[in-house]
């Protein structure tokens, strides 16, 4: 039995901490990737401490057949769906770096190595944002959560061959995305 079964079966019998241990695991992970998906801090925040309630309440019918993460991230894949359908208003670079904070800076890095990587990243969060829900999602999940194409499958409940083909459509389209705003900013 792994760590997040035992934390389940312990949250079903009552010991409602349990689930918290299970929330203490999971919530960075789930902010991390909800914020690469709606490009706003306080959004991806709402996000996750909705998709945690969800996760508790319908707890037990959770089957195990999957990871808990992997069960977990399909709630909050959908929660941010729906969310992203009722707020369509895309927001401006300018509020997308504000709400998503400050780019990490490595020890080293001069002022002007700071100011092209915060450039690059200006530059891949728009084209990202750009991208319709199901190619930012399967590319996410590929590429900064590294999941596997089956894990991706079994998140958006899709057959892996679509999970391939959703990924090359989605890098074709953020590389032209890319190359639409490096005309523009020259």
């Amino acid at each position: 039995m792994d760590d997040d079964a035992g934390l389940i079966e312990a949250t079903l019998t009552g010991k409602s901490a349990a689930f918290g241990q299970l929330v203490l695991k999971h919530q960075d992970r789930l902010f991390n990737s909800l914020m690469h998906m709606t490009a706003n801090r306080e959004d991806a925040r709402d996000l996750v401490q909705e998709a945690f309630v969800q996760a508790f309440v319908k707890l037990d019918t959770f089957q195990g057949a999957s990871a808990f993460y992997t069960w977990l991230y399909r709630i909050a894949f959908n929660l941010a769906a729906t969310h992203h359908r009722r707020r369509k208003p895309a927001a401006s670079v300018e509020q997308i770096h504000e709400t998503s904070g400050e780019e990490p800076v490595e020890p080293g890095d001069g002022p002007h190595e700071r100011l092209e990587r915060d450039e690059r990243n200006r530059q891949v969060r728009l084209a990202l944002a750009q991208l319709g829900d199901e190619h930012r999602a399967v590319l996410i999940l590929r590429e900064i959560d590294d999941c596997d194409y089956d894990t991706i499958a079994e998140i958006l409940d899709v057959p892996v061959g679509t999970v391939r083909s959703r990924l090359h459509r989605a890098r074709l389209q953020l590389r032209e995305h890319l190359e639409e705003i490096l005309t523009v900013d020259e």
